[in-house]
């Protein structure tokens, strides 16, 4: 028992020595109670707040700084006290994202500088990528080869290339200072799956009795690089991407892709224009007979023109869908219709099949017109 009331008034004694060191440290001024720590950090009393904080002066803040870094998105404050409350120590999420911005702008830098090189590099020739060169060679084409041939031949393993500005297929047979073909040619396809496809069937294979060997095209720089043979660039981005998404598309809009030109069909040798001279109401029975068959056997018809003065004996026939007008092409084409082969064809949009008469062939039909309505009422 006298052990514990022994170390109980030990305890009370070292509080009280510690208190008194304590108090000698404490210095009172007008505004505060300063204090300071075992470390060296020198504490002061908030009499409204009662309770100590450090105090902000040049060594704390320069501290700071050195432990936590600085926050370069911060706008530097114009007017005011730094407040303890303000300079706590922030906490491990608060600190994370101003490290990461610290470290982000060498990154954009480091971008920026890359721009401004790639810029900077002078105007020459230049390498095509592997993995995006979409170009095949081929050899060992017969002297004889077409274009047109050419393009099917290597249509067999995807879509080929077309110019934006001429709808041309962007393939080539080269030929020799006299113009004569050389046997080999180049080809562009649209996507790079096709060149190793083109690899794997077309290498090696025959055409027309003659193998042809088929390789990536390989470019050869040749002479001096002239800035102004080069095509200026366009914005045709947004087509381009258009174009390839209709190419790949496994959808059939055929009403989208085809024009009002393709409902239109040109039937020749279907009459005579003597024919409505002698019963001028064979032009009314001709329309009805050729729009009650066509509609019956094809499709809904929106317009029938005769053109009564052609000497071809010329009509046109305007169907509501283009399927219907082909169709009706396959069958019109070289059959018999009263004794007359017909010549069926799509209209090329610009030939006008209509011929005025004169003032003399108009007065001419007025009076044969005349007469038969007399002979008629007669």
């Amino acid at each position: 028992m006298e052990s514990r009331k022994d170390d109980l008034v030990a305890d009370l004694r070292a509080q009280a020595q510690q208190y008194e060191n304590l108090s000698e440290t404490v210095s009172t001024t007008t505004n505060s109670k300063q204090r300071v720590d075992n470390d060296g950090v020198v504490y002061e009393f908030d009499e409204e707040k009662r309770a100590w904080f450090p105090k902000i002066d040049d060594d704390f803040i320069a501290a700071y700084q050195y432990h936590y870094g600085t926050n370069t998105n911060q706008q530097e404050p114009t007017t005011g006290v730094i407040t303890a409350a303000n300079m706590a120590p922030p906490t491990a999420e608060a600190a994370k994202p101003i490290v990461n911005a610290s470290n982000a702008i060498p990154k954009q830098k480091q971008k920026g500088e890359e721009s401004k090189d790639r810029k900077s590099q002078p105007e020459g020739w230049f390498d095509v990528d592997e993995t995006k060169n979409t170009n095949v060679y081929v050899s060992g084409l017969p002297m004889d080869t077409t274009e047109e041939e050419f393009v099917e031949l290597m249509s067999k393993c995807g879509i080929i290339m077309q110019d934006d500005d001429t709808k041309e297929f962007k393939v080539k047979l080269y030929r020799d200072t006299d113009g004569q073909l050389k046997g080999d040619g180049r080809c562009c396809y649209l996507k790079v799956e096709s060149v190793d496809l083109a690899l794997q069937i077309l290498d090696g294979s025959l055409f027309k009795d003659s193998t042809i060997n088929v390789e990536r095209a390989m470019f050869t720089l040749k002479g001096r690089y002239d800035p102004s043979l080069r095509k200026k660039k366009k914005n045709t981005k947004k087509r381009k991407r258009k174009t390839q998404e209709k190419l790949l598309s496994w959808n059939e809009s055929k009403s989208e892709k085809r024009s009002k030109l393709d409902k239109v069909l040109i039937v020749k040798n279907i009459f005579h224009p003597d024919e409505f001279e002698k019963d001028p109401t064979y032009i009314t029975e001709l329309k009805s007979s050729v729009k009650e068959e066509c509609e019956a056997k094809f499709g809904p018809i929106k317009k029938i023109i005769i053109f009564d003065r052609h000497p071809e004996g010329v009509i046109s026939i305007t169907f509501a869908n283009p399927e219907d007008r082909d169709k009706c092409l396959e069958v019109m084409h070289g059959r018999y219709f009263a004794k007359r082969k017909l010549h069926a064809e799509k209209w090329d949009g610009f030939t006008n099949y209509q011929i005025e008469e004169t003032d003399m062939e108009r007065e001419e039909r007025i009076k044969k017109w005349e007469a038969y309505i007399e002979e008629d009422n007669a």
